[in-house]
């Protein structure tokens, strides 16, 4: 795990305040920037969508789709984590979600937005990870093909089941109108668009140098590019919601407290799942961090496109990224500490 990744939620915080203080002190400014959209009440910002492809172009040029030859392989651990990803992670967010801020939390945050903030954790919980998956593989020792195979399908699965999954658990969930016409334009500029240019990319670059090459040569160039564009894009959204945040910090938190428990959720169950049924722990484990963790570059491209970046639904999802490496990382422990569930010896780190 490079440095950036280990202390993103660092990066993370440091880009919050940056964001917030010229938000505070360049509103004039910030107000001009918030008003450059894609067509009037289209609520995609051009200047977030510019640095949110530049951010998502490189994470896909790092997804193998030759690796679905191996999808047999391990069919078990594909399956079970393909179920919770889709037919129970979304869901229990929704419950989740509906029950701290519809119930819970409402005299702190108000009915208003308390179904943004549904809205935005349904979004970040209906996009599987892609990118990150792959460093917490890494740190539990992993079956790569396995890890390979099962980001490809999750992607595959986006493309048809992401756009009515969000539509029809914020609409159930709340009181809020979702467009399925802006769903599918998130969809196709978000994930269809760099995915097809990753993809394509990949296939002449690996056929033209090799596999080597690619990745030992080319990958690495494009890391400090979707680096910076990370960061640029949350100091831009954290600028536009500067007002918002700094009368209402301590939603933050509060937003914080159903993803945390989802995350713990859904990768225990994967987790339990995974040892009932016997899989082997270099697929249990990262079965288990893929079942929970996030694509929330995904999820705040959309939650911006739907109901703008100074939305308390675009705020939920960048919480998503704020808690998930602290809390990630604990599940890697947690798995690393009990390999010997599955037959091996327990990790020394």
């Amino acid at each position: 795990m490079n440095v950036f990744e280990k202390y993103l939620t660092l990066w993370v915080a440091v880009c919050m305040a940056v964001g917030i203080v010229i938000g505070k002190i360049l509103p004039q400014a910030v107000e001009a920037l918030r008003g450059m959209e894609f067509g009037t009440g289209s609520h995609i910002n051009i200047p977030i969508a510019v640095l949110l492809w530049l951010m998502l172009y490189p994470m896909m040029l790092k997804i193998d789709f030759g690796s679905l030859t191996n999808a047999g392989r391990k069919p078990k651990g594909l399956f079970i984590t393909l179920a919770v990803n889709w037919l129970v992670k979304p869901f229990s967010m929704a419950l989740l979600g509906w029950v701290f801020f519809k119930h819970i939390f409402t005299p702190w945050i108000g009915p208003e937005l308390a179904e943004q903030y549904i809205a935005g954790v349904i979004i970040l919980a209906a996009a599987p990870c892609t990118a990150m998956v792959f460093v917490w593989s890494y740190l539990t020792d992993g079956d790569p093909a396995y890890t390979l195979v099962q980001v490809a399908v999750n992607d595959l699965i986006m493309l048809v089941a992401f756009a009515p999954i969000v539509k029809y658990l914020v609409s159930g969930a709340s009181s809020l109108v979702v467009p399925f016409s802006v769903l599918l334009w998130a969809v196709l500029i978000f994930i269809v668009v760099p995915l097809s240019a990753g993809a394509f990319t990949r296939t002449v670059l690996v056929k033209t140098h090799g596999k080597a090459w690619f990745e030992n040569s080319f990958l690495p160039k494009f890391h400090p590019l979707s680096v910076m564009a990370l960061l640029s894009t949350l100091v831009f959204i954290f600028a536009f919601q500067a007002e918002n945040i700094t009368a209402r910090f301590a939603h933050v938190l509060l937003i914080a407290v159903p993803i945390t428990i989802q995350v713990y959720f859904n990768s225990g169950l994967v987790y339990f799942l995974m040892r009932k049924f016997k899989v082997e722990f270099c697929v249990a484990a990262p079965g288990a961090l893929i079942g929970a963790s996030n694509f929330f570059e995904l999820a705040v491209a959309t939650a911006i496109a739907l109901f703008g970046p100074d939305s308390g639904a675009a705020l939920a999802t960048v919480v998503g990224v704020l808690v998930e490496v602290p809390v990630m990382l604990s599940v890697v422990k947690f798995c690393n500490g009990t390999r010997h569930w599955f037959g091996g010896a327990p990790a020394s780190a």
